[in-house]
């Protein structure tokens, strides 16, 4: 038996193992945590049936599973969870995915949002906190002309 790559310290059988497999996960947490362990084990089936109709056309088949199989993952951390109860059909789960891409380690922190369905939680949305910032243009050089069209260089205008 191996343990489960969700860090709960449990088997992977007894732990995500019968979610991944299509079983009920019993809260938005174990349903975030069987996500994160299928994408470990590159069980790409349970990535897509685990989403929300309504939000399965965004999901990319082929990039999640060229994703999971191009890094190294390396932990996963639940930093805080709402709702999901007893009688609640919604919940929302911090977490933050740690993995080695490229030489890099990295990190993918998110809030997921999460929806009952009948006996089980699906994956609606959610909200990446720390999205990358990707420059719309080149950055300019300390010495090079203002954008601005002042005429200055850039460290004498709008660079300061």
């Amino acid at each position: 038996m191996s343990q489960c790559p969700c860090g709960s310290g449990k088997s992977l059988e007894d732990c995500c193992g019968p979610i991944i497999a299509g079983g009920p996960a019993a809260t938005p947490e174990a349903l975030m945590r069987s996500r994160y362990s299928a994408y470990v084990v590159c069980n790409i089936d349970h990535l897509e049936r685990s989403i929300a109709a309504e939000s399965r056309s965004d999901h990319d088949r082929d990039a999640a599973e060229q994703w999971a199989k191009s890094v190294e993952w390396q932990g996963l951390s639940v930093v805080s969870t709402q709702g999901g109860g007893e009688g609640q059909d919604t919940g929302s789960v911090e977490f933050q995915a740690k993995f080695r891409q490229g030489g890099m380690d990295q990190t993918h922190h998110e809030t997921g949002n999460f929806r009952r369905e009948g006996a089980t939680w699906v994956y609606v949305d959610g909200k990446v906190h720390n999205k990358p910032l990707v420059r719309s243009q080149p950055k300019v050089g300390r010495n090079e002309p203002c954008p601005c069209g002042s005429g200055k260089k850039y460290k004498q205008c709008c660079g300061r």
